[in-house]
């Protein structure tokens, strides 16, 4: 019998703890490390020649929203092309699980706009062969995974289940007895094995409100008082265990951090605080926040940040665009059937509210300004004339405000009409300053979201690309330790993130000077007949997940060795 079921041969071994890269071999057993340093080729039953390759863990993506996606794509792309072999689902406070089966649509349709994921995929492609949040990790546990799944506890159908939909969107607090019942829920989930809880608690209506339900209303935890978060936060005391991923703004930025401190104070667990962005135009901001992050460190609160760390440029048109939604007028005039949102983006009335709409949105957090947005593609051969002209340049040759420009090339395009934004982040300055931080998490991928405009899954191949090869801001140590170590201890992978004898083999392989990706692309997918917009990678060789390769130079071999990993996982080949 071999020694080894596979030897990665010759590779530069980068492992994920931040000592120095070594030359050498990794044998692999049973799906975990067995052997790191000069191995003998002759005592494995496979070997892939790692010469000239980078030999390191898989990468670890933090924000996905693959809840739905896993069941139709078992490899979770984009994120699964660009050498991540875990993902971690159920954030923001978003999931299908507790929910009745009469309340199965409207779960679906909440997911249409605030994380973009077309329903009819949804509706073909989900097989709802649970109710309870265990039952929904059990059809998780016994579906075929190309990657490592570690589970979340959203608290959004945590609170429809107990309050009902219309009470978990109206802002009271819990009574005695539903707040019981939410413990009971949260307490019975992470029995079964979620790790944590999530939720996007953002202002039910105004001007910070970026992203609403299906119909333009709150989410529910956009509406959950602190004292819940507080009370469930209490939840992972007692059962020290646990993490909590949330995204909070209230309007009052001194009350929102308080918040977040507290929360690390009464559960005595990690807080993953979403998100660290960058804008070129507001500086102070993202320093602020790093600034915030150090002190918890400091004073030994474990509160640590994601940072939004790609420059992907947003592509979208109309129809089915939401990022929008920090403008209460933009969020009227794009929500309801086409018709509808045809007929309130030509209305001259509106005009006035969205263009002011439009100067709040360019200080957000999405794109850089509405002077950088440019028409890329129509459908009306009468506007062809238009494309690759910024909507700027045809505002000046036209004498009209750039919304009315962008909502009249729109409109008269019957809304597909596909516009190119440069994304807010995408200031090399900005992002280095982040990426400096030696704590700031890269990604937020958003995997599995926004899935026709948005691909931020490239996160990880752009980290190593931009911020190591091309512009030595990180040494490839310190990138692998941030994209892999890091952010398995923060959301509690209990044996992953670095290459050890003992751990799972989840291993990327791949040439420093062939990495990269392919230009954006539209790819007809999914189920229901609906489509995405993708970025493939370059220059990954292999990538193993628990010892077999599932992808072969960007190929898909056919292996499915993921795992769901309740409780963080102990096991290589099963999340138990």
């Amino acid at each position: 019998m071999a020694r080894f079921d596979t030897l990665i041969k010759g590779g530069t071994v980068v492992d994920g703890t931040r000592v120095p890269r070594l030359r050498g071999d990794v044998g692999i057993k049973n799906g975990r490390v067995a052997r790191i340093g000069r191995l003998d080729a002759g005592d494995a039953d496979q070997v892939i020649d790692a010469g000239d390759c980078i030999v390191a863990p898989g990468f670890v993506d933090l924000h996905t929203h693959y809840d739905a996606q896993i069941f139709w794509d078992p490899y979770c792309t984009l994120s699964g092309w660009h050498g991540v072999t875990s993902v971690v689902i159920g954030n923001c406070g978003f999931g299908f699980a507790p929910v009745a089966p009469e309340m199965r649509e409207r779960m679906m349709l909440s997911m249409t706009r605030v994380e973009a994921i077309p329903l009819a995929a949804m509706q073909a492609g989900m097989p709802w062969d649970w109710v309870t949040y265990p039952e929904f990790l059990t059809s998780l546990d016994r579906l075929p995974k190309g990657v490592n799944v570690l589970p979340y506890v959203p608290l959004g159908p945590l609170l429809v289940w107990v309050m009902g939909l219309e009470a978990a969107k109206s802002g009271r607090a819990a009574t005695p007895a539903e707040m019981t019942q939410l413990k009971a829920l949260l307490n019975e989930a992470m029995d079964a094995g979620g790790c944590g809880w999530s939720a996007q608690r953002l202002p039910p209506y105004g001007g910070l409100a970026n992203q609403r339900d299906y119909d333009g209303s709150p989410m529910p935890t956009d509406c959950m008082p602190d004292e819940t978060a507080l009370a469930l936060a209490r939840v992972l005391a007692e059962r020290n265990e646990g993490f909590i991923q949330m995204t909070y703004v209230s309007g009052d930025a001194e009350h929102d951090l308080r918040h977040f401190e507290e929360l690390a104070e009464v559960s005595g667990r990690p807080i993953l605080y979403n998100a660290v962005i960058g804008h070129p135009s507001y500086p102070e901001r993202h320093r602020k926040q790093l600034q915030w992050l150090k002190s918890c460190r400091e004073r030994g609160l474990s509160v640590y940040g994601q940072a939004m760390t790609t420059a992907v440029p947003y592509i979208f048109d109309l129809e089915g665009w939401n990022l929008f939604d920090d403008s209460e007028a933009w969020m009227e005039a794009t929500t309801g059937s086409h018709q509808e949102k045809l007929h309130k983006l030509g209305d001259p009335a509106r005009r006035a509210a969205l263009r002011e709409g439009a100067r709040q949105i360019s200080r957000g957090a999405v794109i850089k300004g509405f002077e950088h947005i440019t028409p890329v593609k129509f459908i009306n051969p009468d506007l062809q004339r238009y494309t690759e002209i910024s909507l700027v340049d045809i505002a000046a040759a036209e004498n009209k405000h750039i919304v009315d420009v962008m909502l009249d090339l729109a409109v008269a395009d019957d809304l597909q009409t596909v516009f190119f934004a440069e994304n807010a982040t995408n200031s090399f300055d900005t992002l280095r300053e982040i990426m400096q931080d030696p704590y700031a998490i890269p990604g937020v991928s958003d995997g599995g979201a926004h899935t026709k405009y948005l691909t931020a899954g490239r996160f990880p191949t752009e980290t190593i690309t931009t911020f190591v090869r091309d512009n030595q801001v990180l040494s490839l140590e310190e990138a692998h330790w941030r994209l892999s170590a890091l952010p398995a201890h923060c959301a509690g992978f209990r044996d992953r993130g670095t290459l050890r004898e003992g751990a799972p083999a989840d291993i990327i392989v791949y040439n420093l000077e062939e990495l990269g990706m392919t230009d954006s692309e539209v790819v007809h997918d999914f189920p229901g007949g609906e489509w995405r917009r993708v970025q493939r990678a370059l220059g990954y060789h292999a990538i193993l997940v628990n010892g077999q390769q599932t992808f072969e130079h960007g190929k898909e071999t056919g292996n499915l060795p993921g795992a769901l990993l309740r409780h963080g996982g102990t096991s290589a080949t099963a999340g138990n």
